[in-house]
């Protein structure tokens, strides 16, 4: 369970800059029944949480002592120096199924590279799900020592989702695959968006630039 403080702020526009110097970074919180809310959380706290949670793992937000489930939805990074300055929180409701993103972490060795020279090919970098938030996996686990031939493949269907946890995509998606050395093979790129959660996006009470 990840959690993180925030407060509400009043400052909003180029003033959030000073907020920034001062190791807090401006965020708005929306979703749910209720009104965008604009806050800020401490930057240090924020950025481990991050690392840890990711886009698809529920972070509980303690606002004056009022605790709410959400999910980091969007981040924005100043160009240069690749900092937080921004984000965006998703409330959860805990009885309703989301759609998500998870990142896809490959273990293993293939049998077919180690023994037979061929090249894995990892085709699918994260993987569409959906899930009650308390069964959103933090990452998803693919076995590729299972790739025993020049030929072999692992398909979405291939894949051990934890309990309560369906993929939205059909199950013959190529998930990895094997290639014969040399063979010119273009490796499909990580999406961009990490987020894919699937809700009617209320709209935010304001638009923060990067600080310079």
């Amino acid at each position: 369970m990840f959690k993180l403080s925030a407060k509400l702020r009043d400052i909003s526009g180029k003033k959030v800059s000073g907020l920034r110097e001062g190791g807090e970074m401006p965020a708005v919180i929306y979703g749910g029944k209720g009104d965008t809310r604009n806050v800020t959380v401490d930057i240090i706290e924020f950025k481990k949480v991050l690392k840890g949670a990711g886009e698809s793992s529920i972070v509980t937000l303690d606002l004056d002592g009022k605790k709410t489930d959400t999910l980091i939805h969007e981040v924005q990074f100043n160009p240069v120096t690749d900092e937080p300055v921004h984000a965006d929180f998703f409330i959860v409701s805990q009885d309703k199924e989301i759609e998500v993103d998870v990142p896809l972490v490959f273990e293993g060795v293939p049998p077919a590279v180690k023994e037979l020279g061929g090249s894995l090919i990892k085709v699918l970098h994260e993987l569409p799900i959906s899930a009650l938030p308390k069964n959103l996996p933090h990452d998803i686990i693919v076995d590729v020592s299972t790739l025993n031939t020049l030929d072999s493949q692992i398909l979405v269907s291939d894949l051990k989702l934890p309990a309560g946890v369906t993929a939205t995509v059909e199950g013959d998606e190529v998930v990895a695959s094997i290639t014969e050395a040399g063979e010119e093979v273009v490796e499909e790129a990580a999406p961009v968006d990490l987020s894919a959660i699937e809700v009617e996006k209320k709209g935010k009470t304001e638009e923060e630039a990067p600080a310079e």
